[in-house]
């Protein structure tokens, strides 16, 4: 099934399976897909991921990161938000780019040197398209 926005779907499956509890969800493969895992990866959001290949087709499991024990376990993920979307595509300066939830979330942002964290973005002073929030 071809979806318009496939990043859009990412978020979604990983919000889904977060609010069901699972321990890990597998999403269909693309390069910017796994580049969005491995940052979420990096910044302690999920446990890890991987890329599985089953003859030619290939997918991302990634495991979900859960605090506390047992019925007091919660999602260390609070909340994911699609911002820059096919219809409307959202781009900042290197200046302009927003801290979500005052620093205590992260914005990915899509530059000419790759996908990277708000953080990181000023840091090297490169702008770009703002493709999700996470919190």
């Amino acid at each position: 099934m071809s979806v318009s926005d496939p990043i859009a779907d990412m978020l979604t499956r990983i919000r889904n399976a977060i609010i069901a509890k699972h321990l890990s969800v597998t999403i269909p493969y693309s390069t910017i897909k796994e580049e969005v895992a491995r940052i979420l990866a990096e910044e302690g959001y999920v446990e890890g991921f991987q890329v599985v290949e089953d003859g030619q087709w290939r997918a991302i499991t990634i495991q979900l990161k859960y605090a506390g024990v047992r019925r007091e376990r919660h999602a260390v993920i609070t909340g994911l938000k699609r911002v820059s979307k096919p219809g409307r595509r959202i781009y900042s300066r290197y200046t302009d780019i927003p801290w979500v939830l005052s620093g205590l979330g992260i914005a990915i942002i899509s530059t000419s040197k790759g996908l990277m964290t708000g953080e990181k973005a000023r840091r090297q002073k490169v702008g770009g398209e703002i493709l999700c929030y996470v919190w």
